[in-house]
């Protein structure tokens, strides 16, 4: 949902008079997209659990959420020309069921992390980043496709973009603390990615929705409700 407040915002932003009017909604902005890129930031946070240390998973969610926000930028600068093409949206989307399926069912980074050596390490690292890139960039096609859709300011929906981003990487880094404190956390950070993507899919290829969106949101919901239901046991 990351991204999600700037929409709601922009027919309101499109008709103020000055930047210092803007300003005045910015707490209010950054309060929004703190709630709305939860779901977002604890499957960012869980892509970076297969890394050894905190330092290098926080540097990990910089430069991959980085790279994202140069990805979102391009896309909302050549939206009239590549939101045209629908593949981009339905591999969004199975991108993300994907992403779910061969972390929940198919991962397998814990069994060779013993064997790892300082290649392996890097190499993980870079797949993370990379991912991370990936993983936000899918998430935020459907926001930004609702964006371009209602307003035409580009300089707004950028800076709503950049909003998001500060928002997550925010988010990001509490997350990366809960998931050494709630064992199902991780699990419910894929059960959100998953729930994404099926949404994503469905509104690309159904024309008429057969869900009203709010019911993928009480979904995730309950994922997290599920995910922070169990404390890892202290031995």
């Amino acid at each position: 949902m990351d991204s999600a407040a700037i929409n709601s915002f922009i027919p309101t932003l499109d008709q103020v008079d000055s930047w210092y009017e803007i300003f005045t909604l910015l707490p209010i902005l950054i309060a929004l997209e703190l709630l709305l890129s939860a779901d977002n930031a604890v499957a960012l946070a869980s892509l970076t659990k297969s890394l050894e240390s905190s330092e290098l998973r926080s540097r990990a969610l910089n430069i991959g959420i980085t790279i994202s926000l140069l990805f979102r930028i391009i896309l909302i600068i050549l939206s009239n020309v590549l939101l045209k093409f629908i593949l981009i949206r339905v591999f969004a989307g199975f991108y993300l069921i994907y992403l779910f399926f061969s972390n929940v069912f198919f991962n397998t980074d814990t069994e060779n992390s013993e064997n790892g050596t300082e290649n392996k390490n890097n190499f993980r690292f870079l797949r993370v980043v990379a991912l991370l890139s990936i993983t936000d960039f899918a998430f935020s096609i459907d926001s930004i496709t609702t964006a371009v859709a209602i307003s035409d300011q580009y300089i707004l929906i950028i800076f709503g973009a950049v909003i998001g981003v500060l928002a997550l990487r925010f988010t990001s880094g509490i997350f990366l603390k809960l998931l050494d404190i709630f064992s199902r956390l991780e699990k419910a950070g894929y059960v959100a990615i998953l729930i994404v993507g099926i949404k994503l899919l469905l509104n690309t290829l159904i024309k008429e929705s057969i869900l009203p969106d709010y019911y993928f949101y009480i979904l995730i919901l309950f994922a997290f409700i599920w995910g922070f239901s169990i404390k890892e046991s202290k031995t």
